[in-house]
Order: C-alpha cells, then sequence, then structure tokens
C-alpha cells in the first residue's frame, strides 16, 4: 500500500515491472485517480490552458480546467496574462460562471467580494462595520489585510500564441518540460504567426482519461480502426511515418505522409476499407500542402498531461483533456487557423475540421472503441492490457506498427506515479 500526502492510499499492487502489460484497475480506482490529479495535474506539470487568439483584448477572459479545477484566463492592459483559480477567497464560491467574457473587474456574486484583473483584493463590502444607531456594528478584525487574500495565482508561461500554467510555482521552464525534440514540432505548428479561432465542440466520453493519450501515441490502430483514413488514404499502415518520444516519455509525436501505395491484395485485407465507398463532395480530400508542412500531411503532438496539437491535411485543432473521475472525460476541440489565411484556406480548414469532432468522420469511432475499453475494465478490474506491438522496449520508430509511445507514457506514469 502506498500513501499521497493528502493521505490517499492506494491498496492495489502493479506486480511486474513492465511498462507493456497494463493492469485494468489503474483505469478504474478512485485513489490512482486522485493521485493523478495530486502528482500529475496540480504539481510538477504544465497545463495547457489558451490560445493568445481567445483573448485578444485588455479584459478578455476565458474560464479553463486544469484537472478538476476551474481557473479564470484573463489578459491584461500591458498585454501579459493572468491565470487564477476560479474562487473567492472569502468563502470559497465559484465567483466567473461565464465561459468567456471581458470584464474590468472581478466580484464575486456571494458577498461582492471585489478583486482587480491581477487577482488582488479590492474591496470588501462593510468591511469596517456599518454605522447604526450611532455605533458600528460588524465589520472585518482589525488587523484584516486585504493583500493577504487575493485570488490563488498560478505560473503561466506563454510561446508562440499557447498559453500553458501550473500550480507548482517551480515547476520548470516550459522549454524545458517540452524537450527539444517535441518543441521542433510544436513550433513548427506555433512559428508565431497570429492564430484564428474558428469555433470549437465538446464532448463527455465514458473512460478514463489517460484512454485518449493512449489513442494518440497509438499509429497501430490508425489504419486499421478508420474507414475514411484506410479507404480515402489519409492514413495507411505503410506510409512514411515517425514516432517520436521526449526524453521523459510524457510527451509523443506522431507524423505521416499521405500515399495511395498499398498494395490491392494488402489493402482488402482490412476490415475497414470499403472500396465501394465514394464521396458525393470530395472537396473534403482537397489537400494544398503549406510551407510550413515539411514532409507530413499528418502530425499528433500530445502534450502530457491534457493537450493534444493536431494537423491533418489543412484542419488544425487543439484538444484539451479535462478529467471527470476515473470513469469520464471531456474532450474540447478548439479549431483554428492563421490570421493570414486567405478565405479559400480558411474555408479548406473549416471543411476538413469535419473528420474530428464529436461527430468526426474520423473522430467517431475512436470516441466510440474508448468508451469499450472502459466497459471492459469496470467489469474485470483483474484483467491486463498488452501494449506489445513492436516489443515491449520504449521509444519511437520510423513506422507506425507500434505501441512504443504508449510504453513510454506508462513508464513516466509508474515513476511519478510511483505505482
Amino acid at each position: 500500500m502506498t500513501t499521497t500526502q493528502s493521505g490517499q492510499s492506494i491498496d492495489k499492487v502493479w506486480d511486474n515491472d513492465s511498462v507493456s502489460r497494463i493492469p485494468y484497475w489503474i483505469y478504474t480506482d478512485e485513489a490512482v485517480y486522485r493521485r493523478e490529479l495530486e502528482r500529475l495535474f496540480y504539481k510538477g506539470h504544465w497545463v495547457y490552458v489558451a490560445l493568445d487568439a481567445e483573448l485578444p483584448e485588455h479584459g478578455d477572459f476565458k474560464l479553463a480546467m486544469i484537472g478538476e479545477r476551474s481557473v479564470v484566463v484573463i489578459r491584461l492592459e500591458d498585454g501579459s496574462v493572468n491565470v487564477v483559480e476560479n474562487i473567492c477567497a472569502h468563502r470559497g464560491a465559484a465567483f466567473c460562471r461565464e465561459q468567456s467574457g471581458n470584464r474590468k473587474e472581478l466580484t464575486c456574486p456571494y458577498h461582492q467580494w471585489n478583486y482587480d484583473l491581477n487577482g488582488d483584493l479590492r474591496g470588501v463590502p462593510f468591511r469596517r462595520g456599518l454605522k447604526q444607531d450611532g455605533e458600528v456594528k460588524g465589520g472585518m478584525p482589525a488587523d484584516f489585510n486585504p493583500a493577504e487574500h487575493g485570488l490563488r495565482k498560478l505560473k503561466v508561461a506563454w510561446r508562440n500564441g499557447v498559453i500553458f500554467a501550473s500550480f507548482d510555482h517551480d515547476v520548470e521552464p516550459l522549454e524545458d518540460y517540452l524537450g527539444a525534440a517535441i518543441l521542433r514540432y510544436y513550433d513548427r505548428v506555433f512559428s508565431g504567426r497570429k492564430l484564428k479561432v474558428h469555433g470549437y465542440s465538446r464532448q463527455r466520453i465514458p473512460g478514463n482519461w489517460k484512454l485518449v493519450q493512449e489513442n494518440l501515441k497509438d499509429p497501430y490502430h490508425a489504419g486499421l480502426l478508420h474507414t475514411w483514413f484506410i479507404t480515402f488514404g489519409l492514413y495507411r499502415g505503410d506510409q512514411k511515418s515517425n514516432t517520436v518520444l521526449d526524453e521523459q516519455g510524457r510527451h509523443s509525436v506522431m507524423d505521416s505522409r499521405r500515399n495511395t501505395a498499398m498494395k490491392t491484395e494488402d489493402i482488402n485485407r482490412v476490415g475497414s476499407f470499403k472500396a465501394d465507398m465514394s464521396l458525393h463532395d470530395d472537396r473534403i480530400l482537397d489537400i494544398v500542402r503549406e510551407d510550413w508542412w515539411g514532409d507530413p500531411t499528418l502530425a499528433i503532438l500530445a502534450v502530457f498531461p491534457n493537450l493534444i496539437i493536431q494537423q491533418q491535411s489543412n484542419s488544425m485543432t487543439t484538444r484539451t483533456i479535462v478529467p471527470r473521475g476515473p470513469n469520464a472525460f471531456d474532450f474540447i476541440f478548439t479549431h483554428f487557423g492563421f490570421e493570414d489565411d486567405s478565405p479559400e484556406m480558411t474555408t479548406r480548414r473549416l471543411r476538413q475540421a469535419n473528420l474530428f469532432g464529436p461527430a468526426g468522420y474520423v473522430w467517431a469511432d475512436d470516441g466510440e472503441v474508448l468508451e469499450y475499453c472502459q466497459m471492459g475494465y469496470r467489469r474485470d478490474e483483474a484483467g491486463i492490457t498488452l501494449a506489445e506491438q513492436n516489443g515491449r522496449e520504449v521509444g519511437g520508430t520510423d513506422h507506425t506498427i507500434t505501441e512504443g509511445l504508449i510504453r513510454g507514457m506508462y513508464a513516466y506514469w509508474r515513476r511519478i506515479m510511483e505505482i
């Protein structure tokens, strides 16, 4: 049995040294989930909260989630960004209920405690009491100091239009956290060009949050599960591809180059391939190569614990993971492009965005199979999953038939979780 700093004990044991044989109970156990929040979301990690383009003006704000904690991301007058926890310092009320908007100040509706956008306490109703019948009644104690009762402020990092935050003020610098191998792919998409947000989609999936990190570290499934990928040549198992891990195993990249070279006899053996499937409007496959791409026509960057950055053809999204207990998570898609895109490119990005999102031609498959996995885990916590494609070692590859990125994540997970 091991115990967290908060006293949360875990009475189960991962009784082998492998990271390729993963016990079902890590996806369903409440104590494991509570320790994940403590060690992976609230300490030692940067968590994605917003794009710069979502907060263009002074006073613009949006709500975001770090684990189960609500935070407010706010644009300050000098152009910098502040992130505060959405909890009033008085009685703990969540003072902000709107998803986004613009404010000159932050006021809790319960007792009207008022804060500036830096999170500093500026007003307390009846702080010095109320004069009634010639005497002062009520009021805060004489030693009450407003400077000691501001909102909880998070550490903030910004890189090329993307905003991260952490409750842990001792967290390593963002560039060190990502590492050189991952930064190369990150800066490929976020090079400093001004971004433009096109819209959002959201869904709740009845599966453990780690399953979506696994899914986007799993090129093995992509050329098998997805009819759209295999039939229309957007992604196939024989494509030139790479998988990349950071030094700690927590972040990863999958990239590939579109082709249609798979042999007829091989492609016919893939169950999801539909030879008679055709499109009434094939403009969704209208890919225009962009200068910044380099070779890949698809690149998926999974930043642990909560961010996926995806470029599929000309569509681009960030996907945010919000855990909702051990058996569910919310998945938020933010579809974006660049401010200097032509109208034709913007239309192309929006059209191709239909591949993803809750009802996306591709992503709908993933959402469904993640639910199927969780159903199995909840029925038999004694079971073990196998992640042994391409062996049992951790590391990247130059092909898609691998589960090495998943093994890398669990090597890191076991080390931090001490399980």
